[in-house]
This record gives C-alpha cells, sequence and structure tokens, in this order.
C-alpha cells in the first residue's frame, strides 16, 4: 500500500481529538465485546441447556431499549454536551459491568439477573449510541465525516475481532466473572480520553427547545427524505433478520462440538471480514447507494454457504466473507444518513438509524433463535441469507426508479 493511499485511509487520526476519542474507544470496545460473547455464552451453556431462544431474549433485551427509547435518546443527544453525556453513559455501563462480575463471581447470578444486567445495560447503550454516531463531525472537518465514520467503525471491529477470541480464551482459563471485570475497567480507556478532547463543539449543547415536539424532528426529517427512507428500510429488514451474529455463532459451534474458544474464533472470524469491510470503506471518497444493493447480495450469498459448511473449518473460512459484506453495508447506509442531515437533528436521526438497526433484534433475535432451536442452527442462517436478497432486491429496485425517475437524493452510483 502506498504512503498516500495509507495517509487517505487513516486520514481522520491526522487531528489530535479524533486520534484521542479513537484510542480510548478501542479499548473499551474489546472489554465490551468480551462481555457480549461471554454473556452469550453463559446464557447458552450454563443457565439454559444450550438454548437458542434464551440467546435471542438475552439481544433483545440489550437492544430493544434502543427501539423504543430512541426519540428520548435522540433529542437528549441533540441537547445535552456530548463531552457530558458520553461520560455519564460509559461510566455507567463500567458500573454494570462490574456488578454482573461480582454476581457471576460469588455464584449468585441466575438467568433472570442476566436478563436484568442486559437491559440495564441496553439502557444506557441507547443514550450513549446516537451520541457517539453524531458527534464525528464535531472532531474532524466536514471533508473527512466519511472517513471517520468508517474509521470507527473499523475500530468496532477490530475490538470485536479481538474480544470474542480474547473472552472464549479468559472464560475457560479463569471463568466468566473475571471477563465482566476485565470489561469494566476497559472503560477506563475512553473516560481519559474523554477528558483530553479540545473540541469546543464537544461541550456545546444543542439549541434550546421550542417544544416537545421537537422531539419527533428526527422522524419526520426521515419521513419528508425518500432516499433516507429507503436507506431505513433496508436497514431495518438487515437489523431484524440478518445481523443475529451471536445466535449463529453460538449454535453452529455447539453444532460442531465445539466450547467458548470455538465460539469465540467464530466471532472472531467475521470481525475479520468487517474489520476489512470497514478499512475499504475508509478509502471511499463518499457513501454510496450502489454499495448496499452488492453488499446486501454478497451478506446473503456468505451466509447461505455457511448453512451449508460441512464442517466447523468450512465455516470459520466462509465467515469473513459474511463480515466484510455486513460491514460494508452498515458503514455505507450510516455514511450516507449522517452525511445527508444537518448537525441540528443529527442526534434524533442517528437515535433512530440505531433504533432501526439494533431495535430489530427484538423481533429478529428471539424469532431467529426459534428458528435455530426447532429447525436447526444451518436454518437459522438461510433467515439471514434470505434477508441479504430481500434487501439487495429492494435496492435495486430504487436504483432502478432512480435512473428512470431522477430525484434529489444521497449519493448512488
Amino acid at each position: 500500500m502506498s504512503a498516500t493511499t495509507g495517509a487517505g485511509m487513516f486520514r481522520s487520526l491526522r487531528g489530535h481529538d479524533y486520534r484521542l476519542w479513537a484510542s480510548g474507544a478501542i479499548v473499551s470496545n474489546v472489554g465490551t465485546w468480551m462481555q457480549r460473547t461471554t454473556q452469550d455464552w453463559i446464557v447458552l451453556t450454563r443457565f439454559t441447556h444450550h438454548d437458542a431462544f434464551a440467546v435471542g431474549v438475552t439481544t433483545a433485551l440489550q437492544f430493544g431499549p434502543q427501539l423504543f427509547l430512541s426519540p428520548l435518546t435522540g433529542y437528549v443527544a441533540d441537547r445535552v454536551p456530548k463531552r457530558t453525556l458520553l461520560t455519564i453513559t460509559q461510566a455507567s455501563m463500567a458500573v454494570l459491568g462490574l456488578g454482573l462480575g461480582l454476581l457471576v463471581l460469588t455464584g449468585t447470578a441466575a438467568l433472570a439477573e442476566v436478563y436484568g444486567f442486559a437491559l440495564l445495560l441496553g439502557i444506557a447503550a441507547s443514550f450513549d449510541a446516537p451520541a457517539r454516531q453524531s458527534f464525528v463531525s464535531d472532531l474532524v472537518g466536514p471533508d473527512d465525516v466519511s472517513n471517520a465514520v468508517a474509521l470507527n467503525s473499523a475500530s468496532f471491529n477490530l475490538a470485536r475481532l479481538l474480544g470474542p477470541s480474547v473472552a472464549g480464551l479468559l472464560t475457560e482459563a479463569v471463568g466468566p466473572g473475571w471477563v465482566f471485570l476485565i470489561n469494566s475497567a476497559s472503560f477506563a480507556g475512553v473516560l481519559i480520553s474523554l477528558r483530553f478532547i479540545h473540541a469546543p463543539a464537544f461541550d456545546e449543547a444543542g439549541r434550546p427547545t421550542r417544544s416537545f415536539k421537537d422531539i419527533g424532528e428526527g422522524f419526520t426529517t426521515v419521513v419528508r427524505r425518500r432516499d433516507l427512507a429507503v436507506v431505513f428500510v433496508l436497514v431495518a429488514v438487515m437489523g431484524t433478520f440478518g445481523l443475529n451474529f451471536p445466535i449463529y455463532a453460538s449454535t453452529m459451534a455447539v453444532l460442531f462440538g465445539q466450547g467458548a474458544t470455538g465460539y469465540g474464533l467464530l466471532s472472531s472470524a467475521l470481525a475479520v471480514g468487517a474489520v476489512t469491510g470497514a478499512l475499504l470503506s475508509a478509502r471511499r471518497p463518499a457513501p454510496r447507494f450502489g454499495l448496499l444493493v452488492l453488499a446486501s447480495a454478497l451478506f446473503g450469498i456468505g451466509l447461505l454457504l455457511g448453512s451449508l459448511a460441512p464442517s466447523y473449518l468450512w465455516l470459520a473460512i466462509v465467515l469473513p466473507i459474511v463480515g466484510v459484506a455486513s460491514q460494508t453495508f452498515m458503514t455505507t447506509a450510516n455514511g450516507l444518513v449522517q452525511m445527508g442531515v444537518d448537525r441540528e437533528v443529527r442526534g434524533r436521526v442517528m437515535a433512530l438509524y440505531m433504533a432501526t438497526v439494533m431495535g430489530g433484534t427484538v423481533v429478529g433475535g428471539p424469532l431467529v433463535g426459534w428458528v435455530a432451536n426447532a429447525l436447526g442452527p444451518r436454518d437459522g442462517l438461510v433467515v439471514g441469507a434470505a434477508a441479504g436478497v430481500v434487501v439487495a432486491i429492494i435496492g435495486a429496485v430504487h436504483q432502478h426508479r432512480l435512473a428512470v425517475h431522477p430525484a434529489p437524493a444521497l449519493h448512488t452510483d
């Protein structure tokens, strides 16, 4: 890779503030993925007898609040200074990780407690996510927003690469309780970085509210914009029926007779592709709608191949394809939405976006878990593959209509 290409791919890291944030976030994200992996594993193997539906319920509890609280959390993200809000949410998640770790270590945790902590973590994350998603433009110039969004995704997925593998090893070596405690400590990295960010906009609150109706501006913005609405529909289908990776990895690991380490390695195989997809997105000057169609089709093909895997190794080789496709799809969608709205409503729009991505698991997680229980883990992957194909068809139809009847839209190929 040439120096020029590398400088373009990582250009946002030249800025002091973004570099600080990225360095703290990677530490925290590794811990978060360690906790998520271990949490799903103990639900599947310790508190139930390989019940994929229970894993789906845990996932739904953790991400459901982003669906139901999105109008409020987006409103808060646009009104409260980002430094203050992120400090509160990150510290809250650190305390929750500590609490769950202590319960597991003392042997007092049960499935109900894991469900409860998943819900509380979901509430904290629902306030955290729109602030994290919308503050990037405060740390970098307008020309680097797309690059910074992609690098955020790369950081998140690099952590997703490292976290599950480390979690699997530590779960078998020292036990799941210590994994939760390590996650709690990992939040120190991002809390320290928040303290030293200099960007003035990071401490600015949004404009004073005119009325409580301002909460709905994010929804109104999306409804009035056909280009945004189509992206949200595609993300909703993919998020609900396709992005159920904890269920895919955990149930297929059990199917092939693997333990916690094998489960973690499957999650990391997905993350290898996701990191690659995010870095490829960082090289592009701007997100393009055509990539959504291509990535969703590749996602469907990858999961279909995974459902046919004759061995654990075959599955581990196929999953990076799914990771590249899913991350290309999500990074492109995220960039299209962020670059398509004004800063004044970006927090509310991104809260709705995160609700669409994560909130879909309230329905999709338990449903795919039920399919995996009733028909087998392979059929769970088939559901995800079908979602990718459906999204590709919807996107292709929209693209064709734009070609016939051009209209103001986000970047399209």
